[in-house]
């Protein structure tokens, strides 16, 4: 594995001077938080966009699947083009797309011009998060570092919860008649004021060995990751048809093959697309690990509780997101606590958060059996609040854990990596426990079908749980 030094305040990818100042660290965060908040803002629109543009169930899914299996596909690329062009001239540029694609979705005539336009906001989502992490990485050290890593997480976290209550709030307050097609255009202006910023704050960065892309890795990738997705996102509304079977049983192949490959890379001394022997690092490892059932879970909660709320309870929009802002809430406040909790307790904060996480949502459990059809804002509070806090606890320390040992000079490989994980475990919780619920909706009753995914839920949250306890118990 290629090694660097780093100076006292800056990895060796980044040129002196170009240490990331403070509002240079809020601009990209606040390109961390786009994406993210784009996933799941859609949640709580899919209603209307259903009565507006007349889409077919199938159609619906791919609104969503669609940008989330393009943004998966994508970002490990992202990162390596970022390492080899510049990553503030990639941030830009994806940002930039970002601005544009966000522009076409809300005003996209149809249900199938919008699933096409939020595949290239995807796309151009990979181009940009990626920059974030790298720059992070290349121009902070030490304390600062740990500090950054922890508000990234933080703005993660965040942004996966608020996203669903700011679509709520869109939706309902109807600007100028826009109705859903807000949540995609309220994305313009904030692109503009973040590349004004970004020109004037964010530091050039490379890595001082730039690889070529890896075309054979990338392809191989994609595949695997497409054949592994796109039938589980779609397959249930579609009635399971032949290509999705066939499709699944490619993805173990294309996966052997792309591993295959890359350690042949690895192995010549040249940079793959992901490194195999980055997979030395025990920090990395067994933090991806653990990030996968927490981000299943997580998404298959935030999609399955709109869809409760929205028909089983019949809320509206603002109502089905607003239930959720208590989560948010905590999640903030607690996330700030997380770094001095870390530098006292070590990673245990990580298995504490996961006990929480699990109480919350075992009170959600007990409100909606206790409640139903009356479950609202305030009968989800305690659970919601409880499960923010846990979650807190263990989603922004995970990040810093994974990229913790990362040389500099791999800082885009390592992000893509990550970010990578996270993003194909978010559209597999959406594909799972979202197909689990509406599999059994029909027969079982809202209610019911809400309570067994959240015990299939509650197993992901154990399955992290156990998980944690192999992590080191110590974080720099």
């Amino acid at each position: 594995m290629t090694t660097t030094t780093q100076s006292p305040t800056l990895g060796r990818s980044a040129a002196p001077g170009t240490a990331l100042t403070g509002p240079g660290l809020f601009t990209v965060l606040l390109g961390a938080a786009l994406p993210l908040i784009d996933f799941f803002i859609v949640n709580v629109a899919l209603p209307t966009i259903d009565r507006d543009l007349s889409a077919s169930e199938p159609v619906l899914e791919l609104v969503v699947a669609g940008y989330g299996i393009a943004y998966a596909v994508l970002l490990v690329l992202g990162g390596r083009l970022g390492d080899l062009l510049g990553r503030r001239r990639l941030f830009l540029g994806g940002m930039a797309a970002f601005g544009l694609t966000s522009l076409a979705c809300g005003l996209a005539p149809t249900a199938g011009t919008l699933v096409v336009a939020r595949v290239a906001q995807g796309a151009a989502s990979a181009a940009m998060l990626p920059q974030v992490l790298a720059t992070i990485q290349a121009t902070t050290a030490g304390s600062r570092r740990a500090k950054a890593m922890s508000m990234y997480g933080a703005t993660a976290g965040l942004s996966m919860v608020a996203g669903q209550v700011l679509g709520g709030v869109l939706v309902s307050a109807d600007l100028f008649g826009t109705g859903w097609r807000s949540v995609f255009l309220v994305n313009v202006p904030v692109v503009l004021l973040a590349l004004v910023l970004a020109a004037r704050t964010v530091p050039e960065t490379r890595s001082p060995r730039p690889e070529p892309v890896d075309v054979p890795g990338t392809v191989l990738l994609a595949l695997a990751l497409a054949a592994l997705l796109a039938p589980l996102t779609e397959g249930r509304a579609a009635g399971w048809p032949l290509w999705t079977w066939l499709s699944l049983a490619a993805f173990p192949l294309l996966a052997y093959l792309f591993y295959a490959v890359e350690r042949r890379e690895d192995r010549a001394g040249r940079t793959p697309l992901v490194p195999p022997s980055l997979f030395r690092l025990p920090s990395l490892r067994r933090g991806l690990i653990m990030v996968v059932p927490f981000s299943i879970g997580f998404s298959g909660f935030m999609f399955v509780i709109a869809v409760a709320l929205q028909q089983g309870e019949h809320l509206d929009a603002t109502a089905a997101g607003l239930a959720l802002a208590p989560m948010a809430a905590v999640f903030f406040a607690t996330s700030l606590a997380g770094p001095r909790l870390v530098a006292r307790w070590g990673t245990r904060v990580v298995t504490a958060g996961g006990l929480l996480q699990a109480a919350g949502l075992a009170l959600i459990a007990v409100a909606a059996w206790r409640t139903w059809p009356d479950l609202g804002v305030v009968q989800l509070m305690p659970g919601a609040a409880l499960a923010g806090a846990g979650q807190a606890l263990q989603l922004p320390i995970l990040f810093r854990i994974i990229l913790s040992e990362v040389p500099a000079a791999r800082a885009g490989v390592g992000g893509g990596v990550m970010t990578t994980t996270q993003q194909a475990a978010l559209a597999l919780g959406v594909a799972t426990l979202g197909s689990l619920f509406l599999s059994l909706a029909p027969g079982m009753g809202m209610r019911d079908a809400l309570l067994v995914t959240l015990v299939a839920q509650l197993a992901t949250v154990a399955l992290t749980v156990a998980l944690s306890l192999r992590l080191p118990r110590t974080v720099s």
